[in-house]
């Protein structure tokens, strides 16, 4: 069955960064497009970035645009994000998640495959 499994969350401080892994199986993984997400608590989960098959098409919530990268590496089955100058508001559980239906992911209703999330906290 399809497995997403995150990982590279922590403590930060303010102005820091992170690289977050999504490790992908059970899916022919060149041929789905990825995103990921954000939860904070008390809030909604929020869309965070997405990339298509190459990492030539990418799309950003406005929130992060200039701030985080997502790319892929398609031999080793993983997306990545990495997250420059991170502040407190982008304190949240982080998940990664893809569906063989959608392509661009620009929002997460109703995406089949979701990882168990990992956790970025943000010191100010």
């Amino acid at each position: 069955q399809v497995q997403l499994v995150e990982s590279g969350g922590g403590l930060v401080q303010a102005g820091g960064s992170l690289r977050l892994s999504c490790a992908a199986s059970g899916l022919s993984f060149r041929t789905y497009a990825m995103a990921w997400f954000r939860q904070a608590p008390g809030k909604e989960r929020d869309f965070v970035a997405s990339i298509m098959y190459t990492d030539s098409n990418t799309y950003y919530a406005d929130s992060v645009k200039g701030r985080f990268t997502i790319s892929r590496d398609n031999a080793k089955n993983t997306v990545f994000l990495q997250m420059n100058s991170l502040k407190p508001e982008d304190t949240a559980v982080y998940y990664c998640a893809t569906d063989p239906r959608v392509a661009p992911i620009l929002n997460g209703a109703g995406l089949r495959y979701w990882g168990q999330g990992t956790q970025v906290t943000v010191s100010s």
